[in-house]
């Protein structure tokens, strides 16, 4: 018996395992492929803020960025690159989000080096920027580091039942408390109010003569030179889901893509591609992630007589699966969200500590009900 199931062996995954264990409780973790072998492993994993004017995420996404660099330095250290990152606006809208970011943010900002600046193509160099210090984490020896002192079950969910107090997994695992960090592959429990967009992301791994000492980031991510090797990676392709596409993704025009962006940045040179990552990343449909408890949308209706409120709901009068949470929709910043969100989780299930409902699955459900 268990102290905690955990299905979905990602980032997200893996952080909750890490914030159980390291309170000595009994931890599994399922994943039907391996640990980081979805977006997680996909992902150049950059620990950097949300450049953007104002907003709920931007601050959420501050809060974690400041939280995961101290998390990740304190318990990871030899999985962390400090790097200092320069950010590239895209656009002219891009640039305006930068002035005022510039002048309104609480982080430290850097100016980066005329090394730096002259690594970059004659475009790049005339936009406007913004530096600061932040990192970037190994993705898939980071998260099998966080379920080093968890135990790792090979095993597609079949089944998950509650009996008795106890969630039963596959007829043969109990547990306590059951978390759900499947990402945008697979809903265990099909409730109608959760709906994630899949992200396809593809990184690469390059060999080449150019020295990058930077995180930088303007079409794409480009990691720091580590012995004569970076990273490109993005986002960037929405409509490509590996379950629902007629044909494989093509890794090919997928390298070209990258390779042709990061060339607008940076004058790369002597290249040779040496290894691909892809995965589906997810996010929620409001852009913020989602962590809690899951509404139980049938009783909750039928307990309310068809007259919930939906303008101004009380999350508190819903009804809820017992010992069920979430943890899911991080899109491109699952590597600096998912520490901060777990050890929020954490504190939610072992001491009751309130998470906000902007977070909350619980939004969803009343968006669902309201549109009903």
């Amino acid at each position: 018996m268990y102290d905690i199931a955990i299905v979905g062996a990602g980032i997200n995954g893996a952080s909750v395992a890490y914030e159980f264990a390291s309170v000595n409780k009994k931890v599994v973790i399922f994943d039907m492929q391996g640990v980081a072998s979805g977006g997680s492993g996909a992902a150049g994993a950059f620990i950097s803020p949300k450049f953007s004017k104002a907003g709920e995420l931007k601050e959420l996404i501050h809060d974690a960025f400041v939280y995961s660099m101290e998390f990740y330095e304190k318990n990871f250290p030899k999985l962390l690159t400090k790097a200092q990152l320069l950010h590239i606006a895209k656009d002219e809208i891009d640039s305006e989000i930068l002035k005022y970011y510039k002048v309104h943010t609480t982080l430290e900002l850097k100016t980066p080096s005329d090394e730096v600046l002259n690594s970059l193509t004659p475009h790049a160099k005339a936009q406007e920027h913004i530096s600061l210090d932040a990192g970037v984490v190994n993705a898939q020896a980071m998260c099998k580091a966080m379920c080093e002192n968890a135990r790792f079950v090979n095993e597609k969910i079949e089944s998950l039942e509650y009996d008795d107090g106890m969630w039963v997994i596959n007829e043969t695992y109990s547990a306590k408390n059951v978390v759900l960090a499947t990402g945008a592959y697979e809903q265990i429990i099909k409730e109608p109010y959760i709906k994630l967009r899949g992200v396809w992301g593809h990184r690469i791994d390059i060999k080449t003569t150019t020295e990058n000492p930077y995180s930088v980031h303007q079409n794409v991510s480009i990691s720091p030179s580590s012995d004569g090797v970076l990273a490109i990676g993005a986002t960037h392709n929405v409509h490509y889901h590996p379950q629902t596409a007629t044909e494989s993704y093509d890794l090919n025009e997928g390298r070209a893509e990258l390779l042709e962006k990061a060339s607008r940045t940076i004058n790369l040179e002597d290249v040779e591609v040496i290894k691909d990552y892809t995965g589906l990343r997810s996010g929620s449909f409001d852009y913020m992630p989602i962590v809690g408890s899951l509404v139980m949308s049938g009783e909750t209706i039928m307990a309310s007589g068809n007259r919930l409120r939906v303008k101004k709901p009380n999350v508190e009068e819903f009804s809820y699966y017992p010992n069920l949470y979430m943890i899911n929709g991080n899109g491109g910043y699952g590597f600096v969200l998912a520490p901060y969100l777990a050890k929020m989780l954490k504190e939610y299930i072992l001491s009751g500590k309130k998470i906000s409902d902007r977070v909350s699955p619980a939004r969803f459900f009343a968006r669902w009900v309201k549109k009903r």
